[in-house]
């Protein structure tokens, strides 16, 4: 079936597959991250500097996304750097020490972003082609994935499977999916929008509304990487929960993100830009608050669940943004945007890590509930956005 020019079911479910495939192997890193500090034996700042070395590659890799997306196409790119963040993941315990492991994770970052941009670039495509909103729902999968990664990274060690046995089955079910899903992907590279010089031109620090976008990307990205990468281990060494229980907080954040972001293509045809990210903001502060103010598990998996709800949308609406600024191929728009919210989605972990090293996790974690306040303040800069030159 035909949903628009060059568009078919197959191609939409395609690129589903491939955020899906994108958020199962991430939540496979958050699930293994006290894993990862047991066999390297580091303490938090040295796992903050780890996540600090993914969070390089990746910025690496957003300064040629543009370039390399233009030149190739997502499909390509998506297919190429999808199977090696898939088989990069067998890795992390595999490594020789903890200078490896920082290797490794530099290589990591890079593919993972340019992966991110690619997929995020066939999205933003499929949704100018088909002439509606899609990019809530594709972003939903991503969540969908989180949540089925974390869950059944949960059971697989509940049952006593092995930490390697589990990632190497996550790496080769993972490389599957996203070599058999680019198959159907959009046939040819995204064409540049209003006229746009190629995306190979390489990529350019973000100015005007791309660099609005960004920082409030950066505000939700924050803290969405701090549960990814913090929250099993925080109910494991704050909370006392077994890891298999700790688990659950990944799980619940993502499960809660992906409901919303199904419902999110539909908020945002009814709401203002404003009003959406206003609320998101507040919401996921008082969540936030209330997992780091409870000492009951169970307490703090509902407000893991409430933050989830809170950031849901927002990063769908600035990338869905950030493809449609006139005069800015889609694939650059993107990377722009994504250059400034990913070092936030790097970095801000990192710095969690060495803020919990000076004083405890739970005090270093409240850095989530300030960015969003800061996002709820700084929501009324959306509406300005067409009036601000690129």
């Amino acid at each position: 079936m035909t949903v628009g020019p060059g568009v078919t079911a197959g191609t939409r479910w395609a690129s589903r597959a491939q955020f899906f495939a994108s958020g199962f192997i991430f939540a496979t890193w958050g699930v293994h991250v006290p894993t990862v500090k047991a066999h390297y034996a580091i303490d938090e700042a040295q796992l903050g500097l780890a996540m600090l070395a993914a969070g390089a590659g990746a910025m690496v890799g957003l300064t040629s996304a543009g370039r390399w997306i233009g030149r190739h196409g997502p499909r390509r790119m998506a297919a190429l750097c999808g199977c090696v963040y898939a088989l990069l993941i067998a890795g992390l315990i595999a490594m020789p020490g903890y200078a490896a492991l920082l290797g490794l994770l530099a290589v990591f970052g890079l593919v993972t972003s340019v992966f991110d941009v690619a997929i995020n670039t066939e999205a933003a495509q499929l949704e100018l082609r088909g002439n509606q909103p899609l990019m809530s729902g594709m972003h939903g999968m991503f969540s969908l994935g989180g949540m089925v990664g974390a869950a059944s990274g949960s059971a697989a060690l509940a049952a006593g499977m092995a930490p390697q046995t589990h990632l190497w089955t996550v790496a080769v079910v993972m490389i599957g999916v996203v070599a058999i899903a680019a198959t159907r992907m959009l046939p040819t590279p995204a064409a540049p929008a209003d006229g746009a010089a190629a995306a190979d031109h390489g990529f350019r620090l973000p100015r005007g509304v791309l660099a609005v976008l960004g920082v409030l990307a950066a505000l939700g990205l924050i803290a969405e990487g701090a549960i990814y990468d913090w929250s099993v281990l925080y109910m494991q060494q704050e909370l006392g929960s077994p890891q298999q229980q700790a688990a659950l907080a990944y799980a619940s954040f993502s499960a809660a993100m992906a409901a919303a972001r199904f419902g999110g293509d539909a908020m945002r045809a009814r709401f203002s830009p404003t009003a959406l990210l206003r609320g998101s903001g507040l919401l996921a502060a008082a969540a936030m608050t209330l997992v780091l103010l409870t000492h009951l598990p169970w307490l703090a998996l509902l407000g893991f669940a409430g933050v989830g709800v809170g950031f849901a949308n927002v990063v769908p609406i600035l990338f869905g943004a950030s493809a449609r600024v006139p005069g800015v191929a889609p694939a650059n728009g993107i990377a722009a945007v994504s250059a400034i919210a990913y070092l936030g989605f790097m970095a801000g972990p990192a710095v969690i890590g060495l803020l919990a090293r000076v004083s405890t996790l739970t005090a270093a974690l409240y850095v989530v509930v300030a960015f969003a306040a800061a996002l709820a303040a700084s929501a009324r800069f959306t509406g300005n956005g067409d009036s601000i030159a690129a």
